[in-house]
């Protein structure tokens, strides 16, 4: 029995190569929710900016996906919210600009107050810390500042279970030219200067019941090659839920249809579009995918999206 059980497990890696040996084991959560924090659109309470954030809480744990742009934004949006932060301990960054690392520092600083343990693992993506020659990479000062403070930062190469269901993508490859970052940049590599891809770009993915759900702060290494690097890597389920930014917004109409096809294809049926996605992008994406206006809307401070009621979209954008 145990060489026949061998053999075909051989059978089926021979035909079905590596893509069979990375599907990880699937451990849905039996709960999960994402509040807004930091994007441009507010609804009442709260400041907009250009920036992104977002509380992530699944199974007991909460996560601070990005902290937005300014230093004070999240924080003060979170206490009109009436929103504790300083109970989350891991922060996630999905890459280095200032949008989304930008209150970092002032949050740590100031929930510490009530919790030592506030903020005192940073999850962020291999080449975050790479020198940028041509513009400043401030998360440098603000590493070295956090590091004196006891704070840890794990760098990831690869995919990696942060806690059961909930999955760090670690960078991704580029395999379709899914080109959405100015170009401009340049980092500084033992081989000479390159363009500054933003290679550290990372997302945040969660094993639910109905399928999982994407949270993504920018979506540098591009829309499609970020879902179809979870199902390389992690699991060949459908995605069915994507949230956060994907820098849509310079995208003309027939990229737009190219990644419409795509989330298709993958399962998509509920966006919550902030950030850099774009405000014709997503309504383009609803109608090219034929989405009821309740399950594709753009992201708001406050808004949320839940496993028992779904999206529940702020006023401004419903």
């Amino acid at each position: 029995m145990i060489l026949k059980k061998y053999t075909i497990l051989l059978i089926a890696i021979l035909l079905n190569g590596p893509f069979l040996m990375s599907q990880q084991e699937r451990k849905p959560v039996s709960t999960l929710k994402v509040t807004t924090l930091s994007t441009m659109v507010v609804n009442g309470k709260g400041i907009g900016e250009w920036g992104y954030s977002a509380l992530v809480e699944v199974d007991g744990k909460k996560i601070l996906f990005d902290t937005g742009a300014r230093p004070e934004t999240v924080l003060q949006n979170a206490n009109d919210m009436g929103i504790d932060l300083s109970v989350v301990e891991d922060v996630f960054l999905s890459h280095n600009h200032w949008d989304h690392t930008g209150g970092l520092l002032t949050l740590r600083n100031e929930l510490k107050k009530s919790n030592p343990n506030a903020l005192k693992r940073v999850h962020v993506g291999a080449g975050i810390f790479s020198k940028r020659t041509n513009s400043e990479n401030t998360l440098l000062a603000t590493k070295a500042a956090l590091e004196s403070d006891n704070v840890g930062f794990i760098v990831y190469s690869e995919q990696k279970e942060l806690f059961p269901g909930v999955w760090i993508t670690g960078p991704i490859k580029r395999v379709h030219d899914e080109r959405n970052w100015s170009g401009n940049g340049k980092i500084e590599t033992a081989e000479g200067i390159v363009e500054d891809n933003i290679p550290e770009d990372q997302s945040l993915v969660v094993d639910t019941p109905d399928g999982f759900v994407l949270i993504s702060g920018c979506g540098h290494a591009g829309l499609v090659n970020t879902l179809e690097h979870i199902r390389a890597h992690i699991n060949q389920e459908k995605v069915f839920t994507i949230i956060g930014g994907f820098h849509l917004i310079s995208a003309t109409d027939e990229q737009l249809k190219w990644t419409a096809g795509h989330l298709q294809d993958f399962g998509i049926s509920k966006i919550i579009g902030s950030h850099c996605t774009g405000i014709n992008a997503l309504y383009t994406l609803k109608a090219l995918m034929s989405l009821d206006r309740k399950d594709a809307v753009v992201g708001s401070v406050g808004d949320s999206f839940d496993l028992e009621n779904g999206i529940k979209a702020g006023i401004i954008a419903r």
